[in-house]
């Protein structure tokens, strides 16, 4: 989903024994701007019901988090600051007590409270209930993989105080408090949890403007919600996300004014883009990456065959022709599985030269597999058609056939919500594309939740020991450098093993109609829209 820039006040708050967030303002509304103007901008149909625990893609991401708030907001920087929290203190980095703001009420007018994320944190965590981001859970005192468990690490104290336990010391708890896993829920979600997630009510700047507002495959009205008094008021009438089935569509009526915000160029855009816009693009670093995951249940993928069959793929791949002839410089090619703008990052780890382009050592080590089972079929990539992916997947194909002589080809599915359907379901029997956005700003979000042992957006099966007792280690310190050293060494390991093949961090490419100002990117790519004001129509 999402990923936020480490503050080093934080880091050495949460070190030194007492973390407490303070909350600030949103900027000034412009005084020509109209606060009733619907701000439009381009979205996905969700893959699911919009339950926070449960929405891991970006389409039901961007609706989530514009309808809850949790404890901490992030700003554009990815620094934390309090929303829902007034206080967040420790001593220890293991036991938390975290008061709340007791003005604080869901849209239907029910009152926010302790209990509303002691609840909403239980139901995620809960086995049974197969939410997809239930391993964000995992550090809580009480948590189990195998068996339906309450978090008995949390306990309500009253209604604006809960006390947080967990196992070990987490280095980087806190600062995950502001993603979507850790939302609260109103009382009425746990009556029917399906129900509630077609027309979820949440406490954030926004609410749904209908029952019907929600037109699947098509759009969601999204209203402001009168009772959000946080950090991420918002400045403008309400949103309208709209599902286009192509990027190349949703630039043309950007360009036409009919779009408003636009958080993503198509290929065909990406050299004339920023003087198309004159002055209202928007191309920055974001802590976002790209890569292909292939599955070992796959064909010829298992195994020490597996290993060397990866490294020649990776090894095929032309990443900085690619970045340049198809994305003009707005991808830097992979050093690593994480991203340049999160702190702690290197890009000089043992064994990152499998990410180079080398054709006679890539041709080798696919012969060298070959001794072991010779190579049968095509080598596929599927990818999603609404997100101007076919450019840079045909490029990787052809690098393929090129360099190995093999049949290799992208293969479309229609849309993102079907082909993440087909991973989560372990249906698709091909390697496929997988994007990644930190859920907030540090080095393990980019790996623990993709690669460690029965996560649940592990789509590509990974199970190493050695990996996941690497990430307990540097969980378990206290100072967050010495965390990500543990998080480095972690990577080499995938370096060498290659479960996915990494290919660039990405660059955020939007921009936004001559109606609107205030447009802020994220350190995330996601724009801030609720900072977004609108002028009215002349």
């Amino acid at each position: 989903m999402s990923i936020r820039l480490l503050g080093r006040s934080l880091a050495a708050l949460a070190a030194a024994g007492s973390l407490v967030l303070t909350a600030c303002s949103s900027p000034d509304t412009a005084s020509k701007a109209d606060t009733t103007a619907i701000v439009v901008a381009n979205g996905s149909e969700p893959q699911n019901p919009l339950v926070p625990t449960n929405t891991n893609e970006t389409g039901g991401g961007k609706i989530i988090d514009a309808v809850f708030s949790g404890l901490l907001a992030y700003q554009a920087d990815g620094k934390p600051v309090n929303d829902v929290a007034r206080s967040i203190e420790t001593s220890d980095s293991q036991h938390f007590t975290i008061t709340i703001n007791g003005d604080r009420t869901f849209s239907n007018g029910e009152k926010v409270t302790s209990r509303s994320f002691v609840d909403a944190w239980n139901y995620g965590a809960k086995k049974s209930n197969a939410q997809l981001l239930n391993s964000f859970f995992e550090d809580i005192e009480g948590f189990s993989a195998e068996t339906d468990s309450e978090l008995t690490g949390l306990t309500v104290v009253s209604d604006t105080e809960f006390t947080l336990d967990l196992k070990t010391p987490v280095s980087d708890f806190p600062l995950r408090l502001g993603f979507s896993a850790f939302y609260p829920l109103p009382s009425i979600a746990f009556d029917d949890m399906a129900a509630f997630g077609a027309h979820p009510i949440g406490n954030g700047p926004y609410k749904l403007a209908s029952a019907k507002t929600w037109k699947h495959d098509e759009s969601i009205d999204l209203a402001v919600n009168p009772g959000y008094t946080g950090p991420r008021k918002a400045k403008n009438g309400g949103l309208r996300f709209v599902f286009y089935a192509s990027l190349d569509s949703a630039y043309a009526d950007l360009r036409s004014g009919t779009l408003d915000v636009l958080d993503a160029i198509p290929d065909a855009a990406i050299a004339t883009f920023e003087k198309d816009l004159d002055g209202r693009a928007i191309n920055q670093p974001a802590a976002v990456f790209q890569n292909i995951a292939i599955p070992e249940r796959i064909v010829h993928f298992a195994g020490e065959e597996g290993r060397l069959r990866r490294q020649a793929l990776s090894l095929a791949i032309d990443r900085p022709q690619i970045t340049k002839v198809i994305f003009d410089g707005t991808r830097t090619p992979a050093k690593d599985f994480t991203s340049p703008a999160i702190p702690g990052w290197s890009g000089r780890l043992d064994g990152s030269g499998v990410l180079d382009h080398d054709a006679k050592k890539a041709k080798q080590l696919w012969a060298d597999a070959d001794t072991l089972s010779p190579w049968t079929g095509t080598f596929t990539i599927a990818y999603n058609a609404d997100g101007g992916h076919q450019g840079w997947v045909d490029a990787v194909a052809n690098n393929l056939k090129n360099t190995l002589g093999i049949d290799a080809k992208g293969e479309a599915s229609p849309t993102f919500a079907l082909l993440r359907t087909a991973v989560t379901d372990h249906t698709i029997d091909s390697a496929f594309r997988q994007g990644w956005q930190g859920d907030y700003p540090g080095l393990l979000t980019f790996l623990r939740p993709v690669y460690g042992t029965g996560a649940l957006s592990n789509d590509s099966g990974y199970a190493n020991p050695e990996f996941d007792a690497l990430l307990a280690k540097g969980l378990a310190e206290p100072d967050v450098e010495a965390a990500n050293a543990e998080f480095r060494a972690a990577q080499e390991l995938l370096l060498r093993d290659l479960p996915a093949i990494p290919l660039w961090y990405q660059n955020v490419t939007g921009g936004y109609s001559a109606s609107v100002e205030h447009v802020t990117f994220g350190w995330n790519s996601v724009p801030l829209y609720e900072q977004v004001t609108k002028h009215s129509a002349p």
